[in-house]
């Protein structure tokens, strides 16, 4: 229960904030919102800003914040999330200990705690795999703007320069706030976090841990408490908004004047009325029906049903609904016991407050009066031997509706343990129903069916950020209809908020802002790190090598390479024999390269030519230096592309530049990626390639490093 109060008895009861650098409590607040265990009633925490600067917060974010987290790389910051991760699995009971005063399970628990911690690991990982370590981004390929090559183009990313509001809601007071944090953080941008009032006492809890671990550099987090209702006032184009919350205040905040005429980046993830549908061949005796009734089960009992990702409507074949129900029926009947969490057995807990019972109730019996029928549970229904009046305590509910063009069923949205049955008559219908919720975070496709799956999917998919589908193969091994995963984007189109979060590297670049440059390609590689074709380069051949009077590249370690440090060959001549003996060899008896008549009826070859597989080996061998050295292994080719064919009596020759330097934070080596291309005799493009190598940081490398080296490419 929340409810305001006039004249507390302290400031030091207050929850406190985290701005500045500080805790922070009001002097003499006016207003407070006092916040109830939602089982017992019993006061958990009282919640107050009065007086509390938010504009000094923001100035503090863009100032110390940003000077302090542009100071690392991306990777630096990656690495800082998987210490950071490390930091809260030692301390998650505490978190664990405390959620349960919001009517959390322990299963629960897992969802919210472990799932944020989980997604502080899975951004620290995708941080350093796959992304530069520096600041700059490069995305996609370069243009080239002009005929000599002279001018060119490219995007690249690079953080923004303001602060990341995160506004969250109540029913993940850990995942919903880590789940921003992480890929703001990663991108360099520091994080003022705004929690709901009925759950913030978690997330205060989690901040402290956050902040207390000493992980994180000054600024990168900041916490409000409790209302900040002049927030976006002081925000503008340099900012970004990531709201998590109901439709109706994403509207309001983006009717601001400083998102809709300030340039503030806006992002809202918000309600919606999820399906789940059962496809026709997914009969009762069929391993999908299972799954299907599981997932529905699973998505109104966790959390009690308060997930904006939960299934609100059961979309399936009109002659088996009443199966559906009944089976549903039958299992939260026989598993859920509602009561304290705390409290052995219990399987499922209240909802978040007593307003949010209020809430749910009314909506409820919306859905009745537009035509529902209660299956199971309703707003008058017990629930058992807990304490309704005390608690905030929901019964699990079904509803079904004959007319499954109700619009209250796809308007209607009760956070709760709550889900509507409707049936279907053809898939093309089924299909039209699940657009009627006007947008949704993700649907499930239970189906058996690929031609089946593959309507569904071309159907439904444009209303829907996400769509799982669910048979008898992935029955064990999905993750859920209702867990976003971090690798995943996470929204959706519509009344879901129309914004996405989460997804991976996607997600990062979120907090980053999307730049073209154009230049000349000694200026590109100057802003981006990365060497670009026609920039200068300090070039040495095999003869000067020879002579003494040039380094290879290869002999460098990533304490003395260079971008642009480049090798070019001397001319090998291909021959006949050489092609035989290789298709010979390896098994590729392609005629292009073994019939000569064949292969000059071939509009692509003059005649046989050499396997490209062939050139790339030899341009290996021209290009090589073969004594152990800093270069410990090639772990890769990207981007190969053949483009003028090679036939016998034709030369190559290959030209290998030091393109992008990486070194690894935690290692004694780092990644090289090497621009690579063929010219033939004539100087006309044969092939162009990126070759990947781990190059050691220093030669000779440690003992220990070079154990854990070789560790790691075993691995």
């Amino acid at each position: 229960m929340s409810a305001e109060v006039q004249n507390p008895q302290t400031a030091m009861s207050i929850l406190p904030s985290y701005v500045q650098g500080a805790w922070w409590t009001p002097e003499n607040p006016e207003r407070v919102v006092e916040v109830t265990d939602a089982s017992t009633g019993a006061l958990v925490a009282r919640v107050s800003t009065d007086g509390l600067d938010t504009e000094a917060a923001i100035n503090y974010a863009r100032t110390v914040g940003q000077a302090a987290l542009g100071e690392l790389t991306i990777h630096e910051r990656a690495l800082k999330l998987k210490e950071l991760a490390q930091y809260l699995t030692e301390h998650k009971d505490a978190l664990y200990k405390l959620s349960f005063a919001t009517g959390s399970t322990q299963r629960d628990h897992y969802i919210d705690v472990d799932g944020g911690i989980g997604t502080l690991f899975t951004f620290s990982s995708k941080g350093r795999r796959e992304l530069p370590n520096s600041n700059v981004v490069i995305d996609g390929s370069t243009e080239v703007l002009s005929k000599d090559g002279s001018f060119i183009g490219e995007h690249i990313y690079q953080r923004m320069t303001g602060v990341a509001v995160e506004i969250n809601a109540f029913n993940f007071p850990v995942w919903g706030m880590l789940e921003k944090f992480a890929p703001a953080f990663v991108a360099g941008m520091p994080s003022i976090v705004k929690p709901a009032t009925p759950t913030g006492y978690v997330t205060e809890a989690c901040v402290r841990l956050m902040v207390d671990s000493g992980i994180l550099p000054e600024g990168s987090i900041q916490l409000i408490s409790g209302s900040a209702r002049d927030l976006l006032d002081h925000l503008d184009y340099r900012d970004h908004v990531a709201f998590t919350g109901s439709a109706a205040t994403a509207e309001s905040l983006r009717k601001h004047p400083n998102v809709v005429t300030g340039g503030v980046k806006f992002t809202a993830e918000t309600d919606s009325l999820n399906a789940a549908i059962l496809g026709p061949d997914a009969t009762p005796e069929t391993p999908e029906f299972d799954a299907f009734v599981k997932a529905i089960f699973t998505e109104i009992t966790a959390k009690a049903g308060q997930k904006c990702t939960a299934i609100r409507r059961v979309i399936v074949p009109q002659a088996m609904v009443e199966d559906v129900v009944a089976a549903v029926a039958t299992r939260v009947t026989e598993k859920v016991v509602i009561g304290d969490p705390r409290t052995e057995g219990v399987t499922m807990g209240g909802l978040a407050s007593k307003e949010q019972q209020s809430e749910v109730r009314k909506a409820v019996q919306r859905l009745i009066d537009a035509g529902g029928s209660v299956r199971l549970g309703g707003p008058e229904a017990s629930v058992g031997s807990a304490d309704a009046e005390a608690g905030a305590f929901f019964p699990v509910t079904i509803l079904s509706f004959e007319d499954a063009d109700t619009p209250e069923v796809h308007f209607v949205e009760a956070f709760g343990p709550v889900t509507s049955v409707i049936g279907y008559s053809s898939i093309e219908d089924a299909i039209r129903l699940a657009a009627l919720g006007g947008g949704s975070l993700v649907a499930t496709v239970c189906t058996n069916d690929g031609a089946a799956a593959a309507e569904f999917a071309a159907g439904i998919g444009a209303h829907h950020g996400r769509v799982h589908f669910l048979n008898r193969q992935t029955a064990k091994t999905s993750t859920g209809h209702g867990s976003p995963m971090p690798h995943l984007i996470h929204g959706g189109p519509g009344r879901a908020g129309g914004g996405e979060e989460l997804g991976g590297v996607r997600g990062i670049k979120h907090y980053m802002q999307r730049t073209a440059i154009q230049g000349s390609p000694d200026m590109l590689t100057a802003i981006t790190g990365v060497w670009h074709s026609g920039a200068a380069a300090q070039t040495v051949t095999r003869a000067s090598v020879d002579a003494g009077t040039g380094e290879h590249p290869f002999r460098k370690s990533l304490e003395t390479l260079q971008i642009g440090d480049q090798f070019a060959s001397e001319l090998r001549e291909v021959k006949l024999e050489d092609i035989l003996k290789f298709a010979e060899e390896t098994g590729d008896k392609f005629y292009a390269h073994t019939d000569e008549e064949a292969a000059m009826a071939n509009p692509f070859f003059p005649r046989r030519v050499a396997h490209g597989y062939l050139l790339v080996s030899w341009a290996a061998g021209l290009f090589v230096d073969a004594a152990p050295g800093p270069v410990l292994a090639n772990y890769g080719l990207e981007n190969l592309r053949f483009i003028t064919p090679v036939t016998y009596d034709d030369s190559i020759r290959v030209t290998l530049t030091a393109k992008k330097i990486t070194p690894r934070v935690t290692d004694e080596y780092g990644e090289v990626a090497w621009d690579c291309v063929i010219h033939n005799q004539n100087d006309e493009l044969v092939a162009s390639y990126d070759v990947l190598t781990l190059v050691a940081k220093v030669w000779p490398m440690p003992a220990v490093a070079d154990d854990a080296a070789k560790a790691e490419l075993q691995a």
